[in-house]
Order: structure tokens, then C-alpha cells, then sequence
């Protein structure tokens, strides 16, 4: 059985290119200020806001890779470079022998709050600021049914 490929008509294609250029120009900037300013990558700052964020500062390796976007390996070796850094310890799981838990130290809960203020600066400017309220509305609806298509939530 022969499968026909849905080409991009010339609207699709011009808006799949675009969003492409705005997501990589964006994010390469947002990396490139926090790497200045705060001496870290974008993705370890995702996953010092995760373990922020989380009872206790703390989550299972598992979750944090889950919640933070990123495979098992390269979590485990973002998180030996923020335990050499002094942010981030790991622990072995009480209820689990196999499983670990990353714990944000006090040091990295310090760094994330410096860091804080200048990213979400650069997040106001880059995006926001370039965007009417009503953008900034169909951005969010946008992205959350891309989001829940995607991951089927």
C-alpha cells in the first residue's frame, strides 16, 4: 500500500519555517544571556527551577528528566556537572535501591534567584514585549493544544 505524503502548501510551509527561525533565534539567545550573565546553560537552568519547584527542592532523576524535557543520560550528565558546580546533590531513594533523587543545595537555590531576575528580563524582551495581549492569548492556546496533541494530555 502506497502511503501519499501531505505536502506543505506555500501558507504552511512560510509558517513551519518561520516558527522554526523564531524558536531557534529565541531560544539560542535566551541560552546565550543566561550563559553570560549566570554562567549556565539554558537546560540546567530548567533544571534548577524544576527542583525549585518541587516539595522539598527534590525529585526522583526519573521525574526531573521527565520534567525537565530531556533523556535519562542527559540529565544524569547535566546533574554530575551541577553537583560539580555545587548546586545539585544526589541521594539514593529511600524507597527505591535503583532509584536516585536530586536535591537542589542551598548554593544552587542562591544561583537560580541571581539568575532568576536577568531571564525572565530577556523572556519579557524577547518574546513578550514583541507580542500585542492578544498574540501573547493565541500564543498560550497554541502552545498548549501543540503541548497536549504531542504528549496526549
Amino acid at each position: 500500500m502506497t502511503v501519499m505524503t501531505r505536502w506543505l502548501d506555500p501558507d504552511e510551509q512560510r509558517t513551519w519555517r518561520a516558527y522554526l527561525a523564531a524558536s531557534r533565534v529565541l531560544m539560542d539567545t535566551l541560552d546565550r544571556e543566561l550563559q553570560r550573565d549566570a554562567g549556565m546553560p539554558h537546560a540546567y537552568y530548567e533544571i534548577l527551577v524544576q527542583l525549585s519547584e518541587a516539595p522539598g527542592r527534590q525529585l526522583r532523576m526519573s521525574q526531573l528528566a521527565q520534567a525537565a524535557g530531556s533523556s535519562r543520560s542527559r540529565l544524569s550528565h547535566a546533574v554530575a556537572r551541577l553537583e560539580a558546580a555545587g548546586w545539585v546533590r544526589r541521594e539514593e531513594c529511600p524507597t527505591d535501591r535503583r532509584g536516585q533523587i536530586a536535591v537542589l543545595t542551598d548554593e544552587g537555590f542562591a544561583t537560580l534567584a541571581a539568575a532568576a531576575p536577568g531571564h525572565v528580563e530577556g523572556v519579557r524582551r524577547h518574546l513578550f514585549d514583541a507580542l500585542s495581549p492578544a498574540q501573547v492569548d493565541q500564543l498560550r492556546r497554541i502552545s498548549e493544544a501543540l503541548a497536549e496533541h504531542l504528549t496526549g494530555s
